[in-house]
């Protein structure tokens, strides 16, 4: 049965942190292993590579907060109509630059401000040389998207180590995530990719009722039942409602996993989230 963590666990920053680059680095990484199914396998059957970044944030408490140390968030993007899956909440990050992040790699990984460093470089080093170079092309390629997307500096990030790669079912992509803890984001700036951002705390895995049901509507005449997928109901500071379902979803659960021992509540008896793919979803809605 799921519990919440002990406050030392969860509302002391460097205690929590210090799990969390602990757990990641001794956990098992397999981006050698699939980058190398990728690029071994036929054009045809090829799937893309795309780093992401699993933001941390901590956010003190203000004066007269229930908790009395602060709380970690998790900070997502609200994808936009003219990008594919809109109205989705996602990790910042995209597509691999073979080019591109190779040249950038060494300005992250060895310049004035390098963001990997610390125990985090040490388990990330003591992997094996490609597993660590892979590592660290694929921060760079989450941490330049971020910076295109919303602006977030990437001198703010302090990496916390890999997640499990993760194979998306609509879209022959697979995502390499990366965790970093972001350090007084400043102000943020999104893109027209980018139809806001949104914070969702990491307390909220452990409030049940926050769980539900995502069927999406296929719309088929045989009357085949439509799929369901565990989801996240997030209410916002402003009264909307956010779902976090899919991919972003299940990386969250996947670090929850690995850092705290987080297994997923019951959910097929939450709230119904119905949702109607529009013929748009998979490419995003084009420009005039």
């Amino acid at each position: 049965m799921n519990r919440q963590p002990a406050d030392a666990e969860i509302n002391t920053c460097e205690q929590f942190l210090t799990r969390v680059i602990e757990k990641l680095g001794t956990h098992p990484c397999d981006f050698q292993k699939t980058f190398r199914e990728i690029t071994t396998s036929g054009r045809d059957n090829r799937r893309r590579a795309a780093g992401v970044l699993l933001p941390l944030l901590f956010r003190e408490s203000s004066p007269g907060s229930s908790t009395a140390a602060g709380s970690f968030l998790f900070q997502l993007i609200k994808r936009s109509p003219t990008v594919p899956q809109p109205g989705d909440l996602s990790f910042p990050g995209g597509m691999l630059h073979p080019v591109l992040d190779r040249i950038l790699r060494p300005l992250l990984t060895h310049g004035p401000f390098p963001i990997l460093r610390g125990n985090a470089r040490k388990y990330a080093v003591s992997k094996n040389a490609d597993s660590f170079g892979l590592i660290s092309l694929f921060l760079t390629s989450a941490l330049r998207e971020s910076w295109e997307e919303i602006r977030l500096p990437p001198s703010r990030v302090f990496f916390l180590g890999p997640l499990p790669t993760y194979n998306l079912t609509l879209f022959r992509r697979t995502i390499f995530p990366v965790a970093g803890f972001v350090g007084n984001p400043g102000l943020l700036h999104p893109n027209r990719e980018v139809e806001k951002i949104v914070e969702i705390p990491l307390s909220s895995f452990y409030q049940k009722e926050l769980f539900g049901c995502y069927q999406i509507d296929a719309g088929d005449p045989n009357g085949k039942k439509s799929p369901q997928y565990p989801c996240l109901i997030h209410h916002g500071p402003d009264g909307g409602k956010e779902v976090l379902w899919g991919a972003t979803f299940n990386i969250i659960v996947q670090f929850l996993g690995i850092v705290l021992n987080y297994r997923l509540p019951e959910w097929k008896n939450g709230p119904v989230i119905m949702r109607s793919l529009k013929p748009d979803y998979l490419t995003g809605r084009r420009s005039s």
